[in-house]
């Protein structure tokens, strides 16, 4: 156990390698092919720029370039105005930092991470394993794969739910707002949540206060929104809708 806590954990990139190459790819071959048909060279100088910016946006999420997505994860840790006693619920939860962030700033928590995992995604149930034994908290979290749009928990089972840029990349549910229903199912009545996602993207969630209406008949006691999207810790670049741009945070009490 020792050993293993000397080791760092591995939360991932949101700007995953399999993108980065996949890009790369297209934009070699394209430029390849240039030299036959010469019109395919402004498709490749597309992916050129694509690759360099989806370079530029994995290297400000990671550690060493100033850790954008662990702030990001601090503003929803912020917002979620609750006791620390009891079941937690992380839906989406990845390589688990955001679980493990619950864990260890409510210490008499115990939280469950579900994930789908898979896909085009690095991540997997056994890292996130692997990082609570390094974090120290894997007597207090547990993790499942599960849906966002159809949770495996009984109504009511959970004194708070987080969940971090996950909702709008469910592709089991067509309408988003579902997705949100289902998370506060599980919640218990005056149990607390915190969800951030791409809220302000209008063809996915539709107007904002629209989207709290509906919350709140839904028999919700109280929400409100905060937009996170221009944070000052997000470079300009960063901001476009299809990144972070569109982010904001739903939370309250049910």
């Amino acid at each position: 156990m020792r050993e293993s806590r000397t080791k760092e954990p591995d939360y991932g990139n949101w700007v995953s390698e399999r993108l980065i190459y996949l890009t790369g790819a297209i934009a070699v071959l394209l430029l390849c092919l240039s030299f036959i048909f010469l019109i395919l060279i402004v498709g490749a100088a597309l992916f050129i720029f694509a690759l360099v910016y989806f370079l530029y946006a994995r290297y400000k999420f990671s550690p060493r370039g100033g850790n954008v997505q662990a702030q990001i994860r601090e503003l929803l840790l912020d917002s979620l105005d609750w006791s620390g006693k009891g079941q937690a619920l992380d839906i989406g939860c990845g390589n688990a930092p955001l679980t493990i962030g619950l864990a260890k700033k409510f210490p008499n928590a115990h939280v469950t991470g579900i994930d789908h995992w898979g896909g085009m995604w690095e991540y997997s149930k056994s890292v996130c394993e692997r990082n609570a034994d390094i974090e120290g908290v894997a007597y207090r979290v547990n993790f499942q794969k599960a849906s966002a749009s159809s949770l495996p928990f009984e109504d009511e089972s959970f004194d708070a739910a987080v969940s971090n840029l996950v909702f709008h990349e469910v592709s089991d549910a067509r309408d988003k707002r579902d997705v949100i229903r289902e998370a506060l199912r599980v919640v218990k009545n005056g149990g607390n949540f915190a969800f951030q996602d791409l809220f302000l993207v209008k063809r996915v969630y539709g107007e904002v206060d629209d989207l709290i209406e509906a919350i709140g008949s839904w028999g919700i006691e109280s929400v409100e929104f905060i937009d996170t999207s221009h944070s000052d810790f997000i470079p300009k670049a960063l901001r476009l809708p299809f990144m972070v741009g569109a982010m904001g945070i739903l939370h309250g009490k049910k």
